[in-house]
């Protein structure tokens, strides 16, 4: 059962009683019969617009009511279509009445003599459409007298639908309390710590939807013991789809972070065995449905000791079939439990101890939540800024809460959530219906479909400049979204809260998941469907009653990297007919050609033709003159853009990047004064002036790249007027890598650079290929008090650097490619700066090959030492003399590679916990830092090193107990100890390309059995004629690989730990015992 009412209608016809409806009636002024007609729709739609909160409460119990707003739903999008052709029509001839003013006067005659007849034939064309929608709405108005539908008069000092507006981030992020089963997670842990040498150990979470089964399992997942205790974590969310290959290739692809291209269940299960081997290994499989037993034990083959399975289920027979070594049987909470959480959401608070008034009524509505921790949190969120006692009765008194479940699978108190949200929020939500169950989605994504269906009601609030992430933001704090637990940066939907939107929605949204074979409704607007890897005719005919399609959404899952196949039915056949499309996407599709058919999609609002193979646009796209966004990122393959784009006036969001192939934009970009984002202008030869064009664009805001700035001059670009782009947070300068070509000219350069000082809002600056002989004074100017990161790349000629200390919030910064500098000084502090860099927390200088002094001013006591610095990198400086910044008291990552003639001093970095250096001079520590002052070093990588000075009492100090130790490249190194090193202390141990090392250690070292190597790898170690004999008691030595060791001549198996479970060889020639590969497990 759906539960229609504002989710569609509310907002909807106010936006079609205003602005719409008026804008028409304007258009048709000079019409004989189509005024009459829309100022009846006029006097109509308010009245019915009325009695919809009425219509809305009865719904439930009345199916004729339902049935009203049903037919009322589809008139309105019937309307809005009409409403949308007027305009489109009065937008076309108003461009070409534009364009024809620009020409000779007799062609400007010959022209507007054509316009009038055409709009004449236009209007003529309409009026059955109108009338048509007239009846219509007399029927919908005597049907709504005899249901008895009338005016409900708000009784709260608050409305609904204007109630305040919440924080735009929640202001529970972060503070909120888990509540109520701590001792299930700290059972779980435990067992999770424990050994499972004898195979698999499954634990299952077992209860009814809005339990917590998912939330137990992420903070079981992410608890800081459990991250120490396994090599290897996947969270998988199966849903009601289990495919064991599936599955199996998203295990894969999170544990290598590497995309798998085949299919193949036999393939992926041995790939996926062979990268588990000898490793502690944590799975989540979340929600699972399937109750097959052979499916479960497919999927269950790769898996052996060392392998922990979470499962969260629904039933209990799906349990019984993992065999889990506990299920966890999930409750409904106690009433303080929830009245906790209830109260966390509703007033920040634990209890009611602050908020009396509320106690009473509170207590009642957390009884009525019956215990289920999601529907304490959705009402808690409700009721977040409501102070009136009054609205909390109206919440407990709601006839929604005695709405039985098994009505519509519903919990009531989400239903009562839902209810309860601001019209123009309704929409919003229920549009979600059309996303996948555990689909995660970035806010950006979400909002720009919202544009497209016209949802974003500026008047709604009107002083509110970024509107749909203030509606993102609001569901967020409502728990109607809440934060993916594998990449914060997107959001997924509780699996209740997506089959909510599903009944509010009804059959407006449909969409296809899985092997479901069904038709959709003629009633539906919203599609979306789940990509294959062939998309044939078969899976369309779902289309096949549609008519009136607004939303053609393609989507795959972020773990899904496959390039998917569309038949050209889709292309050929379905698209045309759907002409009123407002948003379309064939997002990723392997397509080479468009068909040329734009004309016939008047009111499209919205194209993705990202990730295609496209060559080229068509022209006919060129028409759609209500585009508001257009996203081409990463077609590679798209060679330039249409020349009559400037025509797509109401353009808000151009989206180019990845599509390298583009040259030059094509068009006038003033004309597109709307546009709100353009990720990339790129300026070719002979369009220099193109530039000047970016001053009338006001609106930019976000990321944006300027491309192709040597065929810009100094004039031009001032006439950008860049610096008063105030929504620009990330800026690219960025000119040609080729500086041999004859137009680069430096002077012109500089003044060009000069003249494009950017917004001092600006939070990220790169500037690229740039050809000047020196920086502009404005990138180092302190009234950037913004600045957060700054690049400088491939300026080849630049001889010094800007006073980039002066930025006193910088926080990273890299130069990299500036061949031309010799000395870096005191210039790039600033005069007078006894606080440069104050914020700096990483710094990169890479390829830098004239790079030979850094003068870092320590003399000089009032000049600030890089207090915040953690990072420091210096990448192929191979000419760099000296040394490091001597106190770098909150470094903790040093990265030194190919600057062979530097002195890397590590005496001064007490918080030092990853060292990387590959080819320097010297390393050196000197110990002037006492032992209760330094920490251990994590990760050890050392290589190429000319001269090792480091004492034995300081390596024990600094090395000798890191999580990795790798070396390789030393040419005389005879043994481990001949350094002072050893095997023992590090957790993983690498060794390669040392030709004289013959032994690890040597025989009279004593073993601290606590604290040797899991693995053991060596390489390219020509004369290693042994291993050491201990090796045997080593107890938990798990992983050793030894590759072109032709030095080694035999071993005996009793050589190794019985802990061992993988032994690998290669290409040791000599050696006796040869098996490439010996696994025990």
């Amino acid at each position: 059962m759906s539960v229609i009412g504002e989710a569609a209608l509310s907002g909807f016809l106010d936006l079609l009683v205003g602005k719409s409806l008026d804008s028409a009636l304007n258009f048709v002024a000079d019409h004989d019969q189509l005024p009459q007609q829309l100022k009846q729709w006029q006097s109509i739609l308010p009245d019915i617009q009325a009695v919809l909160d009425d219509a809305e409460e009865k719904q439930i119990k009345n199916m004729g009511v339902k049935k009203w707003l049903e037919d009322l739903q589809d008139l309105a999008y019937d309307v809005d279509d009409i409403l949308d052709e007027f305009a489109y029509e009065e937008l076309r001839l108003n461009l070409q009445d534009t364009q024809a003013q620009a020409r000779p006067s007799k062609i400007q005659k010959l022209i507007r003599s054509i316009f009038t007849p055409t709009s004449f034939q236009f209007k003529n064309s309409m009026i059955p459409k109108v009338k048509e929608i007239t009846d219509r709405l007399t029927c919908l108005t005597t049907r709504r007298s005899s249901l008895g539908l009338s005016e409900i008069l708000s009784q709260a000092v608050t409305s609904k639908g204007k109630q305040p507006r919440l924080q735009p981030t929640s202001v529970l992020d972060g503070v909120v309390e888990y509540v109520g089963r701590h001792k299930e997670k700290t059972e779980m842990i435990e067992f999770l710590k424990g050994d499972n040498s004898n195979g698999v150990s499954v634990l299952s979470i077992v209860g009814m939807g809005g339990m917590g089964k998912t939330t137990l399992a992420q903070l079981v997942y992410n608890d800081a013991t459990i991250n120490e205790s396994f090599d290897l974590r996947a969270w998988v969310c199966v849903s009601d789809n289990f495919d064991a290959i599936a599955i199996t290739k998203a295990i894969l692809e999170s544990i290598t972070s590497k995309s798998i291209d085949y299919s193949n269940l036999d393939l992926l299960q041995v790939k996926l065995k062979k990268k588990l081997s000898g490793k502690r290994f944590l799975l989540v499989l979340d929600d699972i449905w399937n109750e097959n037993y052979n499916d479960w034990t497919i999927l269950r083959s790769p898996f052996g000791a060392g392998t922990h399975i979470i499962v969260t289920t629904r039933l209990q027979m799906v349990s019984s079939i993992v065999d889990p070594l506990k299920a966890f049987h999930l409750d409904k909470l106690s009433d303080d439990d929830c009245l906790s959480i209830f109260t966390q959401h509703a007033l920040k608070a634990r209890n009611f101890d602050g908020h009396l008034q509320f106690k009473e009524i509170g207590e009642k509505i957390v009884r009525r939540c019956n215990g289920l921790p999601l529907a304490a949190k959705a009402i808690g969120s409700l009721l977040r800024t409501v102070k009136y006692h009054g609205k909390w009765e109206r919440i407990y008194e709601s006839e929604i809460w005695n709405l039985p479940e098994e009505q519509c699978g519903i919990i009531p108190a989400l239903r009562l959530s839902y209810h309860h949200l601001p019209s123009y929020l309704k929409r919003c939500f229920a549009y979600c219906s059309i996303l996948p169950k555990d689909y995660e989605f970035g806010e950006e994504e979400i909002i720009l479909l919202w544009r497209a269906e016209g949802l974003l009601q500026q008047k709604a609030m009107p002083q509110i400049k970024d509107l749909g992430n203030q509606y993102f933001q609001d569901l967020v704090s409502r728990s109607f979204f809440q934060a993916s637990s594998k990449d914060k940066s997107r959001f997924v939907m509780h699996d209740l809260i997506n089959d909510l939107a599903q009944v509010v929605a009804g059959e407006i949204c449909s969409k296809l998941e899985g092997d479901k074979k069904w038709k959709f409704s003629n009633r539906t607007r919203h599609s979306s469907y789940l990509v294959s890897d062939y998309d044939t005719v078969k899976k369309f005919e779902a289309f096949d009653q549609v008519t009136s399609l607004r939303t053609f959404l393609p989507l795959k899952f972020s773990s899904d990297y496959r390039v998917p196949f569309l038949t050209n039915v889709v292309l050929d056949d379905l698209l045309p007919r759907l002409g009123c499309l407002r948003m379309l996407s064939l997002s990723g599709y392997w397509i080479t050609e468009l068909p040329d058919v734009f004309e016939n999609f008047k009111h499209l609002r919205y194209l993705n033709f990202s990730g295609t193979r496209i060559k080229c646009l068509p022209d006919s796209l060129c028409t759609l003159y209500h585009l508001e966004t257009l996203l081409l990122n990463c077609c590679f393959m798209l060679q330039s853009l249409p020349s009559k784009m400037e025509n797509l006036v109401n353009l808000h969001y151009l989206d180019i990047r990845g599509a390298k192939s583009i040259e030059r934009i094509p068009f006038r970009i003033d004309k597109l004064t709307k546009l709100q984002r353009l990720t990339d202008f790129i300026i070719g030869e002979g369009d220099g002036s193109y530039i000047r064009g970016l001053k009338y664009l006001s609106n930019l805001k976000g990321d944006f790249r300027l491309s192709g700035l040597e065929n810009v001059n100094g004039e031009d670009a001032g006439e950008a007027k860049l610096n008063e782009k105030q929504g620009i947070h990330r800026l690219v300068l960025h000119w040609s890598e080729k500086f041999e070509m004859a137009s680069r000219n430096k002077e012109v350069e500089e003044w060009v650079l000069d003249s494009l000082c950017p917004p001092k809002k600006l939070e990220q600056l790169v500037i690229e290929n740039y050809g000047g002989a020196k920086f502009s004074t404005w990138i180092a100017d302190p009234s950037f008090k913004n600045m957060l990161s700054l690049e400088l790349r491939n300026c080849k000629n630049c001889k010094s650097l800007p006073s980039i200390g002066r930025l006193l919030l910088l926080k990273d910064l890299s130069i990299s490619g500036l061949d031309q500098v010799h000395k870096i000084g005191a210039e790039l502090f600033g005069e007078n700066q006894s606080n440069a860099f104050a914020s700096l927390e990483s710094l990169r200088f890479d390829n830098m090959v004239n790079w030979e002094e850094w003068d870092l001013c320590e003399d000089d006591e009032q000049v600030s030492k890089f207090p915040s610095l953690r990072k420091l990198s210096i990448v192929r400086c191979p000419v760099l003399l000296g040394r490091l910044p001597t106190i770098l008291q909150s470094l903790q990552t040093l990265e030194i590679y190919e600057c062979q003639r530097l002195v890397v001093s590590i005496s001064s970095f007490p918080l030092l916990c990853e060292l990387r250096v590959q080819g320097c001079e010297e390393l050196v520590d000197e110990g002037s830092l006492s032992v209760q002052k330094v920490t251990s070093l994590k990760v050890v990588s050392v290589s190429k090193i000319s001269n090792f000075n480091i004492s034995a009492e300081r390596i024990m100090l600094r090395f000798a107990n890191s999580e990795t130790f790798e070396i390789s490249g030393w040419k005389e190194l005879g043994s481990l100890s001949q350094i002072g090193l050893r095997l023992i202390g590090h957790r993983f141990i690498g060794i390669s390309n040392c030709p004289q090392l013959v032994s690890l250690e040597t025989e009279e070292e004593r073993l601290q059995l606590d604290k040797i190597p899991g693995s053991l790898y060596i390489n390219f170690c020509e004369r290693l004629n042994r291993l050491p004999q201990a090796l045997r008691a080593f107890p938990f030595i798990r992983r050793i690989q030894l590759e072109n060791c032709p030095g080694l001549v035999c071993f005996e198996e009793s050589n190794f730990s019985p802990a061992l479970k993988e032994l690998r060889i290669g290409n040791c020639v000599n050696l006796q015992y040869k098996k490439k590969i010996i696994i025990r497990v």
